[in-house]
């Protein structure tokens, strides 16, 4: 399995050459899927350090993976993307995201009561009777006198 891995990292450092990517200045997929497979195997602390031995010979794939990380990870090497603020006693991660989150949830409770409500009315499930009795002296039917009658 090392001997057939050993001569994979040779092949791709053959393929590889003195070119930035593999298919030339710009990275394609294939340079996504081969750096997804180099980077952690260069990085990473290994119990048996044969392969990774053998990779850090080849000084273009290691260059490969240094540029990927700087270009595209330039926080790697112990670095943070930024500072993280200091959270205050009681604040949430997310009121910070976003300060008008709590105006914004109730916002969009009242507009969805409010499209229930119209639906209701609209469609007749709900209606509004003004008065104790209807014209002509009839009254207004309960919802279980409504039920009988139908």
């Amino acid at each position: 399995l090392y001997r057939d891995a050993r001569e994979c990292l040779t092949l791709l450092s053959q393929r590889l050459g003195s070119q930035k990517f593999f298919f030339g200045d710009s990275p394609a997929s294939l340079d996504a899927f081969v750096f997804s497979r180099l980077a952690p195997l260069l990085k990473a602390k290994l119990p048996n350090g044969k392969l990774q031995q053998h990779l850090k010979s080849l000084q273009n794939l290691c260059n490969y993976c240094a540029s990927i990380l700087s270009l595209y990870f330039p926080w790697d090497g112990g670095e943070a993307p930024g500072p993280m603020p200091a959270a205050l006693p009681g604040a949430s991660a997310e009121a910070e995201d976003d300060p008008h989150k709590r105006r914004n949830q109730v916002l969009s409770v009242l507009v969805g009561l409010g499209a229930m409500l119209g639906y209701a009315f609209l469609s007749g499930i709900v209606s509004i009777q003004r008065g104790a009795a209807g014209p002509a002296g009839h009254r207004p039917l309960a919802m279980e006198e409504e039920e009988d009658e139908e």
